[in-house]
């Protein structure tokens, strides 16, 4: 990072960037002076680095994580997709088709025996059934799912 206290996006971060980083990854919610007590900065020096590191995007975003088992759905899926073959049109396709899957929270490009790995959160059982049967198998080019059931949660999101 550069001496002038901000996140470009040529350079690598500097430890100070990486901290206020890792601070704003369990405590997104902290006011720049908070986050500057934390690393060692003023609010204003704080807010700075933060700007930087937004405009860098360094930081994507902000938002909250809810408990999706005060939704309703209490259950997560691993679903590992086979699609028919690897062409662009085919990968793209899927990809477009899949970020409109509402209980479908991660997808995943993967290397070995499947092409995609996805996770969804669910209510239960039936409703597992009709994601399957109403969206992932109408999904483009898709020839095999393969569906795992957790059976706890043990670590799931960030590590606060």
């Amino acid at each position: 990072m550069q001496e002038t206290g901000g996140a470009s996006q040529n350079t690598e971060l500097d430890e100070l960037d990486a901290s206020i980083l890792r601070y704003l990854e369990r405590s997104g919610r902290a006011t720049n002076y908070e986050v500057g007590e934390a690393v060692g900065l003023s609010a204003s020096a704080a807010s700075r680095r933060i700007q930087a590191l937004e405009g860098a995007g360094a930081i994507r975003g902000y938002r909250a994580e809810v408990d999706d088992r005060l939704l309703g759905k209490r259950m997560t899926v691993y679903i590992r997709v086979t699609l028919e073959r690897q062409s662009a049109a085919v990968l793209g396709a899927f990809e477009t088709a899949v970020r409109h899957c509402k209980e479908i929270v991660s997808c995943h490009l993967m290397a070995g025996q499947y092409d995609y790995m996805l996770v969804a959160r669910v209510g239960g059982i039936d409703d597992y059934g009709r994601l399957h049967q109403n969206e992932l198998s109408r999904l483009p080019g898709v020839t095999r799912l393969e569906t795992s059931f957790a059976l706890r949660d043990v670590l799931d999101g960030s590590r606060l």
